[in-house]
């Protein structure tokens, strides 16, 4: 199969070349810079030069490497601006409308399928159900990437599709050797700044970098036209259970970490965040209301439809995984 990936030279993305170029298909991946087209070139796809930025302007010569689309029988759109802060605008821009334009180009061409790597993230917010799967109603995501996430979504379901097939798929917390926000949560721990909520007794879910990419391969000849799915990597737990072993593999302790109680950190959140906001604060405050719904509130995601319709199985475990970033 011949394939055009988006995010090619990221942490998702350049797992998921390697794997799809271990199992003998053909790669192209968009690179925006000569790092990338290096990074992409090393993991032994067919670099593109080119940028998403490129789709938000009006003239088609400016975005050549569209042409490439009609090579290709699947595209995997994987790059996004992520921050947990910033207004909606920021992210429609970055986002939202490169993607629409990526998918009627893919539409255009005649591309078999599109799958979107969304986020789980879609659901946190007014959504307070400890358990969710695609038929409970995600509600108003409470940061901006996740609601233009969400809109995004929407507009590719509801956009023409022609003959391409569209899998939208939702991962929580992506975890593996790698991660670049494990080097964040390392900076905050070892600064003092690290707390618990209600002592990290909170359900968390996540998924391994290996298994959202085995779901991602599934995913370009599994699911249904139109089909949306949680990943995970089906052991949701304490934030404390996860956290702690995971940053024990930078040699952060987090056992004297402090704690604070949900019924004090909520008020808290919602008073930063909100002047944060009324003041146009380009960063965010020390704890916000994305933070606490993470760290302060059980949710896991059933991926019983991912089970069955995908035939997805997660086989890193967490133990498996910690064990990579150690050695």
């Amino acid at each position: 199969m011949k394939i055009f990936v988006t995010g090619g030279s990221g942490f998702v993305g350049s797992a998921l070349v390697h794997r799809l170029v271990a199992e003998g298909h053909e790669v192209l991946a968009l690179a925006r810079s000569g790092a990338s087209i290096h990074r992409v070139r090393a993991t032994g796809a067919d670099p593109v030069p080119g940028d998403l930025a490129d789709l938000r302007k009006t003239d088609p010569h400016a975005r050549p490497w569209l042409a490439r689309l009609e090579e290709v029988d699947t595209v995997v759109h994987l790059a996004a601006h992520m921050e947990f802060w910033g207004p909606d605008s920021l992210f429609e821009h970055a986002n939202l409308v490169p993607t629409v334009a990526l998918h009627a180009a893919s539409v255009a061409a005649g591309v078999r399928r599109f799958v979107l790597v969304s986020a789980a993230s879609v659901s946190t917010g007014s959504q307070r159900r400890p358990v969710v799967d695609e038929l409970t109603p995600e509600g108003k995501p409470n940061i901006a990437y996740s609601r233009v996430k969400l809109a995004t979504e929407r507009a590719l379901l509801n956009a023409r599709s022609g003959k391409t097939e569209l899998v939208v798929l939702r991962p929580p917390f992506i975890w593996g050797r790698g991660m670049a926000t494990l080097d964040d949560l390392t900076k905050v721990a070892e600064a003092g700044r690290f707390s618990w909520i209600d002592n990290g007794r909170h359900t968390v879910d996540f998924v391994h970098v290996e298994n959202l990419v085995s779901s991602i391969v599934l995913a370009l000849t599994h699911g249904r036209d139109g089909g949306v799915y949680y990943i995970t990597d089906g052991t949701p737990m304490p934030i404390r259970d996860f956290l702690t072993p995971l940053l024990a593999t930078c040699g952060v302790d987090l056992s004297k970490s402090r704690s604070v109680p949900m019924a004090i950190a909520a008020p808290m959140a919602a008073m930063m965040d909100r002047t944060a906001r009324l003041l146009r604060r380009k960063t965010a405050p020390p704890l916000t209301n994305w933070l606490v719904g993470w760290t302060g509130r059980d949710r896991s995601y059933d991926i019983t439809a991912a089970r069955t319709e995908l035939g997805y199985s997660p086989d890193v475990t967490l133990e498996k995984g910690l064990a990579e970033m150690k050695s």
